[in-house]
């Protein structure tokens, strides 16, 4: 068993129909590999379907008959339309042999084991078809019924018995090596051999508990939604997709019913390694939500949830003494059974204990506690609805305690509770217009101002820019957002400085040695932070930060970059990037990469977005070669001009990483990508002008032997002279891929050749402006247009939130 295996649960939305398997076959061909796991639901509602039958065996034969007829039509479509028609022949005969033997079933047949039987047939054809179907599609899959492993006793609420079911699993595993085993949910058989149902959300629970028997590094549940939302997307049309959910606020949303959670799913999630994400298989790119086991302090309501058709159990004690024997009792006996209530209230005056759960489990709650002998009168009461604000530090916030009760005035509340874990408000309403309570809850509640937290890396020349013009602009900008800035982090090459109770900008450099920590993995102590957003700002031209990008990504963390190295990565590096911060649903923003502050990025961005075509870019991509080919008319030995350059701080600290081009070409490569052509680093063609004996030279030795740099660049000078030209480092791009950087002579006059000293140009030639390209001009390096462009994409970044 190895920890790289994954398993992917896919539930009956995602099997709807003859598409939608073919989706999921595209799904596990892009996300999963050859030892993954795949766990099924029933495909559609054919549970649901299963169950309609049973009833009307009791009450109409003829329509039972029409009923399991509808059913076994459905479930050979999908086969005949999914599979040719060798590979179908076998599936159809078990298919037709099955529904023969439900059919000849009566309802004096039917006793619990047999239902349980009967009601795990949409499994079984979920991973019978499923498995077929990735074989046919060149990937080696097995079906595997559930019950040949796992083990659970009726119940209830069953619970899997891990010992029992770790060896026979391992058994089957070791039995298929190479394949993806398509695997039954739901079910589990007894000690007796009968089918045993694991419940409400039983599929989502058996693939958590096979991913911890199996020792997976991660499940991901898909289904019809993206992941968890900061309200139901079908109520509240701004609900916004949560990248990270706490465990214990993931639990308690399951324990409140929300039906993308159950809590006994994340059971074996909290007792494992595992890793749990939600997404969407419909739209598999639409963002997702990962589970996290932080269980850092929060700071108040993340999601409203809300619950129709909730029963009330009504305990009525004659003495309040007896009151508190009941409450006791209640404490041992509900976590036992595991059913917990969704929210409780004792009314001490009446006394009275009211206990709320969903209409689902409320007749079984009810059989407990009647068999219990508690002291108590007991009713159940139907006919009520229930709304949570679920959060960590919702019930010790004061304006979401507030928010919450304020809207609440008026309506028919039976009681508000609060979780005894201070992760939920709960308030059951005798019947309500739930959605539009929702609605009012998560407007007031979300209204409050966001905190922003930022993190720089790199606190050089362009950094300590970017901190001064961070205090100079920070309270216009936080009026222009309604957010507030805090600069949390400041990190170099060795060290990092963390508080999250915030740094001053302007003393951020002067206390960084007095503060910093050595080390360069600060992500860790970010566990504890309460802010809604976090921001990491790049300004390095490291290798090994640009690597942690997807990491970024991953712990939740928004990326503002000037480091080119991430952008023009070769390509499969630079996708994984951006896969990576698309499907956290976190944002990267690198306008500074290109151009400095000039919008060169964005509007080549914009400008595909509306739908134009880009067909070529050009111009001169280097502050610092404009500057020096400006001055160059041979006056001055080109060295001479580098070295006032490099004096001044136009170069980079080694010059010659700007003679090479290689800054250029990352430019040019990360303009192709925005203009929506793939472009590798090594396809750009790019003239040098270090010469090569020059190349490996200290710096000192490179400007001593610098008459070698001289005599080749005033050869190229004097031969444009001689042609009445100029010479100009000018990058090339089009829209066939072609890509050229290098040195060229121009005419005096042409569009690339008359600029200011240290100005960038970019030509974009587009359908829209073919005859006539737009020209974007202006200074393309230095500290103040380089931390003015960081602090434009983190206005950009805000207008995002």
């Amino acid at each position: 068993m190895t920890l790289k295996r994954q398993l992917h649960k896919f539930g009956g939305s995602s099997l709807a129909d003859a598409s939608c398997y073919r989706n999921v076959a595209h799904i596990l061909a892009q996300y999963s590999s050859a030892e993954d796991l795949v766990v099924v639901s029933a495909a559609g509602k054919t549970t649901n379907r299963l169950i309609q039958w049973l009833s009307l065996l009791s009450k109409d034969g003829r329509l039972a008959h029409e009923s399991l007829q509808d059913l076994r039509t459905f479930q050979q479509h999908l086969i005949e339309e999914l599979l040719e028609e060798t590979v179908a022949d076998e599936l159809l005969t078990s298919l037709h042999l099955e529904f023969s033997e439900l059919g000849q079933l009566t309802d004096s047949d039917i006793t619990p084991a047999r239902q349980a039987w009967v009601l795990g047939h949409g499994e079984l054809w979920s991973s019978r078809l499923l498995a077929a179907l990735l074989t046919h599609k060149g990937m080696a899959a097995r079906a595997l019924d559930s019950r040949r492993f796992l083990r659970a006793e009726r119940a209830a609420q069953p619970e899997v018995d891990r010992g029992r079911s770790l060896p026979l699993l391992q058994n089957e595993l070791a039995q298929h090596s190479g394949h993806r085993m398509v695997i039954t949910g739901f079910m589990a058989s007894n000690q007796a051999g009968e089918t045993v149902l694991l419940g409400r959300n039983g599929s989502d629970y058996s693939a958590t508990v096979i991913g911890a028997l199996a020792g997976v590094s991660r499940v991901t549940i898909w289904s019809d939604v993206a992941g968890v939302y900061s309200a139901d997307p079908r109520l509240v049309s701004d609900a916004c997709l949560l990248p990270l959910l706490r465990l214990d606020e993931a639990d308690e949303l399951a324990r409140l019913a929300a039906p993308v959670l159950h809590s006994r799913t994340l059971q074996p999630v909290a007792q494992s390694a595992i890793d749990l994400t939600l997404r969407c298989s419909l739209q598999p790119e639409s963002g997702s939500t990962r589970v996290e086991r932080v269980l850092a302090s929060g700071r108040g309501a993340k999601i409203i949830t809300s619950l129709d058709e909730v029963c009330l159990l009504e305990l009525s004690v004659s003495r309040a003494q007896t009151l508190a024997q009941v409450e006791r009792e209640l404490a041992t006996l509900l976590p036992k059974a595991q059913l917990i209530p969704l929210a409780q209230a004792v009314e001490t005056d009446k006394g009275q204990i009211l206990l709320a759960y969903t209409a689902e489990v409320a007749n079984g709650v009810l059989a407990l506690l009647q068999d219990s002998g508690l002291p108590a009168e007991i009713r159940l009461r139907d006919g009520f609805t229930m709304v949570a604000a679920v959060g960590a530090g919702v019930v010790i916030n004061p304006v979401h305690c507030h928010g919450f009760q304020q809207q609440l005035k008026g309506q028919p509340v039976e009681f508000i509770a609060e979780a005894e874990s201070g992760l939920s408000l709960v308030a059951v309403l005798r019947q309500a217009d739930t959605q539009a309570l929702v609605q009012l809850i998560h407007q007031n509640l979300f209204q409050a101002q966001k905190r922003i937290g930022l993190i720089l890396c790199g606190k050089g020349n362009i950094g300590s820019r970017w901190l001064e013009l961070l205090e100079e602009e920070k309270v216009a900008l936080e009026k222009r957002h309604g957010m507030s800035f805090t600069l949390i982090g400041v990190a170099d090459s060795r060290r990092y400085w963390l508080d999250l109770q915030g740094i001053e900008p302007l003393q951020a450099l002067t206390r960084f040695d007095d503060e910093a920590t050595d080390g360069t993995d600060w992500l860790p102590a970010l566990g504890q932070h309460d802010y809604d957003e976090l921001v990491v700002l790049d300004v390095t031209a490291s290798q090994a930060l640009a690597e942690r990008y997807p990491e970024f990504a991953s712990h939740g963390l928004h990326l503002i970059s000037a480091n080119k190295v991430a952008g023009s990565a070769k390509g499969k590096v630079y996708r994984a990037v951006v896969d990576a911060f698309e499907k956290s649903s976190r944002h990267w923003l690198y306008n500074a990469t290109v151009g400095a502050g000039l919008p060169v990025n964005h509007t080549v961005k914009d400008l595909r977005d509306s739908g134009d075509t880009i067909i070529a870019v050009s111009g001169i991509f280097s502050g610092t070669l404009s500057w020096l080919f400006q001055q160059f008319d041979g006056s001055l030995p080109f060295s001479q001009l580098l070295e006032q350059a490099w004096q001044q701080g136009l170069t980079e600290p080694d010059p010659r990483h700007d003679l090479d081009g290689s800054d250029v070409m990352r430019k040019l490569v990360i303009l192709a990508r925005e203009s929506g052509l793939t472009l590798e680093p090594e396809q750009v063609k790019v003239e040098s002008l270090v010469p090569e004996e020059l190349a490996a030279l200290s710096l000192d030795a490179f400007f001593e032997r610098s008459d070698v740099l001289d005599e080749r660049l005033q050869a190229r000078l004097s031969k444009a002279q001689r042609e009445g030209k100029v010479l100009r480092y000018i990058a090339r791009l089009d829209k066939n891929g072609h890509a050229v950087v290098g040195l060229e002579a121009l005419e005096p006059e042409h569009a690339l050749a008359n600029l200011l000293p240290c100005d960038n140009i970019f030509a974009i030639e587009s359908r829209w402006y073919r005859d006539n390209p737009l020209v974007i001009r202006g200074p393309g390096a230095g500290r103040d247009v380089t931390a003015g462009a960081l602090l434009s994409d983190l206005n950009r970044l805000a207008r995002l939130l």
